[in-house]
């Protein structure tokens, strides 16, 4: 069998590919995948280094108000679509899976238009133009909120949830903590602000930090951003505070096992990229939501609002962000242990542990 994936421009729609990539292939280790992307996107660096082939579409997305840069999109789009048939003639596709970015549409409304089998993956609480579009011509479309599901068809839209790493539900927290040097008596709390980092929370954590230095009770796990760490330690120094003598307080630019640090975590304090959260809550972790305010039709602080209606998680306003404000919800949170049960209870309820075997079930079942 062969597969085109398509979705690009963020990790969020790229590792989503690649893990129902990784799905269907444990299945059929013989089925060939051909990548669509653009050559401006992460997928770029991404797809190759993880070994499969890589095709690029020149593309861009329109500015939402008439411009003369958007006659200019609107050109590479025919082009697009020229190329999206190319694509699909020489490689002849079983079906073609688009998971967001505007780099996804030529070649799912042309493989629809061709009477390919297709499928859409929507991974937020409320879909982007795109989706929205693509959503009258596609076979199938696996959403990962149940609010994003009354925006597209119903006859052909299932709630899936978002597809994970398979490692997500295989780290223990015993072998986390050990593995991170952390205390296994004491509280974790988990913050982070993606793999670029978020300014405004590593601010607000510099009063976290006086607040629970030496704490005999709370640690905190800090993944700054490969390009904010030296502005935060930096922040410290002149703060005269010394994270390396205080015992309980784990600063790093990056981790490369994410899994590991969410098996650990009883608290998590982040953004509200939709993967994150499905991973969040496929563990039942409490969280602190700061949704990043100039996401893409303001889909994180929708994604957020869906946890905190289902009483898993608090949100606080990127614009209301302090760390006084920090420091009161996360005491209030940590001062009551059968609220902590309670949103972890209803974390888990949130979560799609298997969401990644459903939605390849889906694309094969779409197969002619």
């Amino acid at each position: 069998m062969k597969f085109i994936f398509s979705g690009g421009g963020t990790g969020g729609h790229i590792y989503p590919a690649i893990t129902l990539i990784e799905t269907i292939r444990e299945k059929y280790p013989e089925a060939q995948i051909l990548y669509v992307g653009t050559k401006k996107g992460l997928e770029a660096d991404i797809v190759p280094k993880a070994g499969f082939s890589f095709k690029t579409i020149d593309i861009e997305g329109f500015e939402r108000r008439f411009t003369l840069r958007n006659v200019v999109v609107l050109g590479k789009a025919f082009k697009g679509l020229i190329k999206a048939y190319k694509i699909l003639k020489n490689f002849s596709p079983d079906a073609v899976i688009g998971t967001g970015g505007y780099v996804s549409g030529p070649i799912l409304l042309m493989a629809a238009l061709m009477k390919i089998p297709t499928l859409i993956q929507d991974q937020n609480a409320i879909p982007g133009i795109t989706n929205k579009i693509l959503s009258k011509f596609v076979t199938q479309i696996a959403c990962g909120y149940q609010s994003a599901c009354k925006h597209f068809p119903q006859e052909k839209t299932f709630l899936t949830g978002n597809p994970i790493r398979r490692n997500v539900m295989l780290c223990k927290r015993d072998q986390a903590i050990d593995e991170l040097k952390l205390a296994a008596n004491k509280k974790t709390i988990l913050v982070t602000g993606g793999s670029r980092g978020a300014r405004k929370i590593n601010k607000a954590m510099l009063e976290l930090y006086h607040h629970f230095a030496d704490s005999d009770d709370i640690q905190i796990l800090h993944i700054t951003g490969k390009l904010e760490y030296e502005r935060v330690m930096a922040d410290l120094r002149i703060r005269h505070i010394d994270s390396k003598k205080a015992k309980n307080i784990f600063i790093k630019p990056y981790l490369y096992d994410m899994p590991q640090a969410l098996a650990a975590a009883d608290i998590i304090i982040s953004r509200a990229g939709a993967i994150g959260l499905a991973e969040i809550t496929a563990r039942g972790i409490p969280s602190i939501l700061i949704p990043y305010p100039y996401a893409a039709e303001n889909h994180q602080e929708y994604n957020a609002k869906a946890l905190v209606e289902a009483g898993a998680a608090v949100m606080i306003l990127n614009k209301d962000l302090t760390g006084s404000k920090l420091i009161h919800v996360l005491d209030e949170l940590l001062a009551s242990e059968e609220k902590m049960a309670d949103m972890r209870c209803k974390s888990k309820k949130m979560g799609y542990p298997n969401a990644a075997g459903d939605i390849a079930k889906m694309i094969l079942s779409i197969v002619k």
